[in-house]
This record gives C-alpha cells, sequence and structure tokens, in this order.
C-alpha cells in the first residue's frame, strides 16, 4: 500500500476548503441604519411612558398635563430654584 503524502500546496488548498465550508453566512434580517432608527424610537416610547407613569400614578396628576408647558417650567423651577 502506498501511502499519499501531502504537498505544502494541497494541505494549504485542503485547510482552506475546510475553513471555507464551516464559514457561516449570515444574512441581516435588518439594516444597520433601520436598527438605529427603532432602537431610537423605543428610547423615546420608553421614556414618555414613563413619564406618563410616574406623573399620573405616582404623582397624582392628570395624565394630559404631562405634555403642557407649564408642568415642565413647574418642574423646572422647583428643581433650579434658590432656598
Amino acid at each position: 500500500m502506498e501511502e499519499k503524502t501531502l504537498t505544502r500546496d494541497d494541505f494549504k488548498q485542503k485547510k482552506e476548503n475546510k475553513e471555507q465550508m464551516k464559514r457561516k453566512i449570515r444574512i441581516r434580517l435588518l439594516p444597520l441604519w433601520f436598527r438605529v432608527l427603532l432602537v431610537t424610537l423605543l428610547i423615546v416610547v420608553s421614556v414618555v411612558s414613563g413619564t406618563i407613569v410616574g406623573y399620573s400614578m405616582m404623582g397624582s396628576g392628570a395624565m394630559v398635563d404631562v405634555f403642557k408647558k407649564s408642568t415642565w417650567t413647574h418642574i423646572f423651577d422647583l428643581v433650579y430654584s434658590e432656598k
């Protein structure tokens, strides 16, 4: 029985073929710009819903009052007023 010896080039080519077979092809379902937009939108929704819950349920205010400018100027005055 005669054993076949591999040359260096044959060995490299065989190794490359194995690596190519092992590589997974990754197809992105959502493009990067859409993911950034989605995360930004989710952050905005969570901030708005958090202020509504915090002001109306915990602070016993009306839910619609969160969107009024007078509410935010009052909160600003409370936080930054000098005693």
